[in-house]
């Protein structure tokens, strides 16, 4: 057991003062210090200094890890042209990010305060470094493939990968499913792809309505995705429409990423269907998808949260440097009341969206923590701060053991 002294805690919705907290692998108890030492006498005390606050390590609910190679590859400014150079440089992306490339992104989450991450995993290739890193994990193993004939071959693959992240055997290592979108994934791989997920409890994870050309192929099969699909699969027509595909979700809760053009319609199934939506800033920039309506999100009492995406979509993986440009993006939203979502979405609200105990400094939570350095005491103003002058982040627990410092 040990018994932490901070200035301040955030928990992260509201802050205390004047409070420790008693933990082992989870929080057993938040109490005055002299409280906590008479329940805990044995305890091991960690006193902090003055200004230092403990706060929910942050929860990054989407990545690739296996372009963590890209810096300079791949084309940004719009997404037509990003997909043909992820096409063009994908081998030599994928051959160019071994483990330890992986392990160096991995890391770099954890140095940013990331202590779990879902990652979405294309090929498998990254099981090893996310099964071996210090975060908590959800494996989403991704199903794509738009042909029939395929069908089997691409499900038997899948299949495969899923079964081997389910040998993981290790705590805070989740198995997952991913369906890469609706128009790269044939609606009959879908429905098998959802009956496993179904049977086995496993998360589900989804791309919906990223781009412009997404949405003008899926209503009108017009738009950029024309040429894309005739040239590459022979396709003239797309197999779903974006409400069909939500249809097939009903039943079980997804983590649907980006949703940047949908329509009032999909949104309303999103929220009928307690849907939550991964929010990633950068990636949309770079790909010149826009900027999600998040008042519209608000308005149909959809969840939302913060997420990076991978390392072809964006130059770091930080949900501080994340939250900070949502804050420019989203100009017309109140400001303090945007950064306190933000926190939220990158603490307790992605905690629930991935079933994780953590999330929160609350008792019976797990034990994953900052603890930070600020500049001066903490105000009203605290998540806004937070967000703009990344403060130093001295350790790092996770489930109470010192990942980081101490």
């Amino acid at each position: 057991m040990k018994i932490i002294n901070p200035d301040t805690i955030l928990s992260p919705s509201h802050l205390l003062t004047g409070q420790a907290i008693a933990f082992d692998t989870i929080i057993h108890a938040i109490a005055p210090l002299d409280e906590l030492k008479s329940s805990y006498p044995d305890a091991e005390i960690i006193q902090l200094g003055k200004n230092s606050l403990v706060m929910p390590g942050l929860i990054n609910p989407h990545v690739h890890l296996e372009f963590s190679a890209n810096k300079t590859d791949l084309a940004y400014g719009s997404f037509l042209p990003w997909l043909n150079s992820v096409i063009q440089h994908r081998d030599e992306l994928i051959n160019g990010c071994d483990n330890s490339c992986m392990k160096k992104a991995t890391d770099a989450m954890l140095e940013s305060g990331i202590t779990a991450f879902g990652a979405v995993s294309s090929y498998g290739l990254d099981l090893e470094a996310a099964a071996e890193s210090a975060q908590k994990v959800v494996f989403f193993n991704e199903l794509i493939g738009s042909q029939a004939q395929m069908a089997d071959m691409l499900f038997s693959d899948f299949l495969t990968r899923l079964d081997a992240s389910e040998q993981i055997q290790r705590e805070g290592f989740y198995p997952a499913v991913a369906i890469h979108s609706p128009y790269s994934v044939h609606p009959i791989l879908i429905k098998r792809a959802l009956e496993i997920a179904k049977s086995r409890k496993l998360l589900l994870s989804a791309h919906f309505m990223e781009s412009l050309a997404e949405r003008e192929w899926l209503d009108k099969n017009e738009g950029d995705f024309k040429a894309f699909f005739n040239d590459f699969l022979k396709q003239s027509s797309a197999l779903t429409s974006a409400e069909a595909f939500l249809e097939l979700f009903n039943a079980h809760p997804t983590l649907m990423t980006h949703v940047v053009h949908a329509n009032e319609r999909e949104l309303k199934l999103l929220s009928e269907g307690g849907h939550t939506v991964i929010h990633c800033p950068v990636s949309n920039r770079l790909l010149g998808n826009g900027a999600i309506d998040l008042d519209a999100l608000e308005s149909h009492h959809i969840n939302w949260i913060c997420g990076t995406d991978g390392l072809s979509s964006n130059y770091k993986l930080d949900l501080f440097e994340e939250m900070k440009i949502a804050l420019f993006m989203h100009s017309e939203t109140p400001l303090l009341p945007l950064a306190k979502q933000l926190i939220e979405s990158a603490t307790v609200n992605a905690a629930k969206a991935l079933n994780l105990n953590s999330g929160e400094i609350a008792v019976g939570k797990d034990a994953d923590m900052l603890v930070m350095q600020l500049d001066a005491a903490p105000n009203e103003q605290l998540a806004l701060h937070l967000i703009l002058h990344h403060y130093p982040i001295n350790t790092i627990f996770i489930n109470g053991k010192p990942v980081k410092g101490a």
